[in-house]
């Protein structure tokens, strides 16, 4: 039976936020400003994000100073000043380490927003943001100056509209945000295209494969732990899947099945109440010997003494 992490929507979002400054539309559109010195002041986000999440909707972090260190997908990446991040739904996201000298510099605008709420905006959000993001392997990009001073006219317009008395901010508010879509279109599109002129055709080849086989891993990797299951679904050998992921990522296949395996058995014992046997069961383990050697050999520790915080 396929299980999936844990995901956390906007009101438990909102139970462990240090969000400040915020306008909103209900519950389903959030969007404000903050900074890491209020966030060490209410540090239940921060502890939370220490571990591995997935938020059931989407995020848009725009950082207007300073720089700090976020995983996303089992990724690292360094978001600097000027930097957009972007997650969207099935995104799993986590602060590696909590530097208060380095988020304590930070400034952010953000914009939160649940799925239900994207969904009436009629457009294609996915196609614009995921897709994208997926091939750029990351859901971080660097805005230059012109792209900032748009980014910034429409925050600042949305803050007023919501601060107004108009009667229907929601309307107002979706259509700004179809507008917002085209541009977020071309801002990946143009990341897309420099990407492209530095890659050749074989290489593009491999990252495509890499990208299904990723995909692949989100969906299956509590079910299935063998390469031959992947290479079978893309219709490739194993050997040749292996040769490919290790070429575009330098990770191999088992090592990124691995690594999901270990994300969420975090997120449930962090999150969730399940016992460690239902976690067993969950994961598709044949026993929580076979579970508790695994978990112990890529984390240093047992999953007990990881669910107590030692």
């Amino acid at each position: 039976m396929k299980q999936e992490l844990v995901n956390i929507g906007i009101q438990e979002l909102l139970k462990l936020s240090f969000l400040v400054d915020e306008s909103n539309i209900g519950q389903d559109f959030i969007i404000g400003e903050a900074n890491g010195s209020a966030a060490f002041r209410d540090s239940r986000l921060l502890e939370a994000l220490h571990y591995p999440v997935r938020y059931d909707g989407y995020i848009l972090f725009f950082v207007k100073k300073g720089h700090f260190v976020v995983n996303c997908n089992l990724n690292s990446f360094d978001v600097e000043e000027h930097s957009l991040l972007v997650t969207v739904p099935g995104n799993i996201v986590q602060l590696p380490f909590l530097d208060e000298e380095r988020l304590g510099e930070t400034e952010i605008a953000y914009v939160v927003m649940s799925k239900e709420f994207i969904s009436g905006l009629h457009l294609d959000f996915n196609r614009a943001f995921q897709e994208s993001v997926h091939m750029l392997e990351t859901p971080c990009i660097l805005l230059n100056d012109e792209q900032v001073a748009i980014a910034e006219s429409y925050f600042r317009l949305a803050k007023q509209i919501l601060g107004s008395s108009q009667r229907q901010k929601k309307q107002i508010i979706t259509s700004l945000l179809s507008s917002l879509s085209y541009l977020a279109d071309d801002v990946w599109t143009e990341q897309l295209s420099v990407i492209s002129e530095k890659t050749g055709e074989t290489t593009s080849r491999v990252n495509q494969v890499y990208h299904q086989f990723m995909k692949l891993v989100t969906q299956y990797h509590s079910e299935q732990r063998n390469m031959a299951f992947y290479a079978d679904k893309l219709f490739l050998t194993p050997k040749y899947l292996s040769k490919l992921v290790k070429e575009a990522s330098g990770r191999s296949g088992p090592q990124w099945i691995d690594a999901y395996v270990i994300l969420e058995a975090k997120n449930l014992l962090r999150y969730s109440d399940d016992s460690i046997k239902e976690i067993v069961y969950r994961l598709n383990f044949q026993s929580a010997s076979v579970f508790n050697k695994f978990f112990k050999l890529h984390t240093g520790m047992s999953p007990s003494e990881y669910r107590k915080g030692i």
